[in-house]
Parts: structure tokens; C-alpha cells; sequence
């Protein structure tokens, strides 16, 4: 399974819905999450990935992490993996 089949997985289950109804291109607010759910997100990321995610639940617009779609989560993870490994 690759970093991005996971993440989806972890933002569809906190949507409660399927892995194949999530499209890259999706925000969180398409999919129903709120502030909760994308701090309850970035938790499952973390444990899942064995990483820490640089997020401010209360100032998100000045995280050093992407939220703005699963693409930008998805690249946001890859790189935080590939900077823990270096």
C-alpha cells in the first residue's frame, strides 16, 4: 500500500466514507471534515507514519503543512517520511 492509498484511507475513515469516493483534488470541507476530524487526521497520520506533523489546530493558516486538499496532505506526508529517513 503506498503513502497516498494510506492517507487516503486515514482521511476517508474520519469521513466516514469510502477510500474511493475521496479524489486528490478533494479539500477537507468537500468531505465533511471539520476542525476535529483534521485534528483527529493528523493524529492517525502521525501515528500511522511514525512522524510529527509541524500543525497548529489553533492558527492552521500558519502550519508549515498543507491542508489545503489530499494531494497537498499526501505531499506533505511524502516529504516529512523522506526528511525523517535523511
Amino acid at each position: 500500500m503506498t503513502v497516498e492509498d494510506r492517507v487516503i484511507r486515514i482521511i476517508a475513515e474520519q469521513a466516514m466514507i469510502e477510500p474511493s469516493d475521496v479524489a486528490l483534488t478533494d479539500t477537507m470541507q468537500d468531505l465533511g471534515i471539520d476542525s476535529m476530524g483534521l485534528v483527529e487526521c493528523i493524529f492517525a497520520l502521525e501515528e500511522e507514519f511514525e512522524i510529527e506533523v509541524p500543525f497548529n489546530a489553533n492558527e492552521p493558516e500558519k502550519s508549515d503543512f498543507d491542508i489545503s486538499s489530499v494531494q497537498t496532505v499526501v505531499a506533505g506526508v511524502e516529504g516529512l517520511i523522506a526528511r525523517q529517513k535523511a
